[in-house]
């Protein structure tokens, strides 16, 4: 049987090319007692994976150039060595970029949905969701009335968070990059008003007139210009949820931007930024809501798939231009 794999070539300086990847045949796994072999049927891509093809370590480890890949994985057992799992159940957990690997049962969650609905323990009900999840109920804490705004609000993240305001009674506005994600924000997910930043000849001015009485909650997945023009704007009181720096990830220079310190001092405004594994103790409460959600109707979720184990990089690559709505899987199998 063939087992192919994707290693870090080099380690990139900006943006992410093909040349980042090399695509290698291994050989099958071998499987000792406790593990199981998995067969990956989804592969999650995911924007803080560019922080970790960079040489210096941030809170996780960086990938090792001339070695595989990893990330979260959704894939079927295809033989056990432990009791507990059989051949044709579904695992999810951290794996290589790869066809096939071994895995101790201990590093393996079962993933209990319909075999339809296999890419959800990726996105809504996985990482993704949990992240929107807990930034926004543990940082954000949306009350009635406030309203929130949401950069990167078409994506795996900004999807969930925007809903999750919405369910708490908030008024909420998206900013993306093209008015089919904000059509679909609007008109699938109910979020109340939108900004395509791409489009805007003056982001100050429309969230002026959108966020008419300023901001309570921003939900910062991008960073940036965009987040400083934001961040003028927050209210007293406010709360800035700091998830991801996407338009930063591919810079070449120093990140420097507003010194927001003199706004967050007179304002009395709370600025944190989080990890999601903080609250691991928390997963299964967190995923049992949002399962409850989702079947109430009251979510609503959207991945984007690209068929193929040889898209993988370009799955990845496509993150940093916006061709994604919602989560963005790879399908192997």
């Amino acid at each position: 049987m063939e087992n192919k794999q994707y290693i870090l070539k080099e380690r990139p300086y900006g943006d992410v090319t093909n040349d980042t990847f090399h695509m290698r045949r291994v050989s099958m796994p071998s499987l000792r007692e406790g593990e199981v072999m998995v067969k990956t049927k989804y592969i999650s891509v995911d924007p803080y994976m560019r922080g970790k093809m960079n040489e210096q370590k941030t809170y996780t480890e960086p990938y090792v150039v001339g070695k595989a890949i990893y990330g979260a994985v959704v894939g079927e057992v295809v033989k056990s060595k432990d009791k507990s799992y059989q051949p044709g159940d579904f695992v999810h957990g951290i794996m290589p970029w790869q066809e096939y690997c071994s895995i101790h049962t201990e590093d393996v969650t079962r993933v209990n949905v319909p075999k339809e609905d296999l890419p959800m323990a990726l996105s809504v009900l996985g990482m993704t969701g949990l992240t929107a999840y807990f930034g926004m109920m543990k940082i954000g804490k949306p009350r009635e009335g406030e309203t929130v705004v949401i950069s990167g609000a078409a994506g795996a993240v900004g999807t969930v968070a925007g809903q999750i305001a919405k369910l708490h009674g908030c008024r909420v506005i998206g900013i993306s990059s093209s008015e089919i994600k904000n059509h679909y924000l609007e008109n699938d997910l109910g979020f109340d008003d939108t900004i395509n930043y791409l489009t805007t000849d003056d982001l100050d001015y429309e969230l002026s007139r959108k966020c008419p009485d300023g901001i309570d909650i921003y939900f910062d997945n991008v960073g940036g210009k965009i987040s400083d023009t934001i961040m003028e704007q927050m209210n007293f009181f406010s709360r800035v949820i700091v998830c991801g720096q996407i338009s930063t990830y591919n810079s070449k220079e120093k990140n420097i931007g507003l010194r927001i310190q003199p706004m967050i001092l007179t304002r009395s405004m709370l600025m944190q930024g989080f990890i999601v594994s903080n609250y691991h103790d928390e997963f299964p409460k967190a995923q049992n809501e949002l399962a409850k959600w989702i079947s109430e109707g009251k979510i609503k979720n959207r991945e984007t798939i690209i068929n193929g184990f040889e898209n993988l990089p370009r799955a990845f690559m496509g993150l940093f231009r916006g061709a994604n709505i919602g989560k963005q899987l790879v399908k192997v199998y």
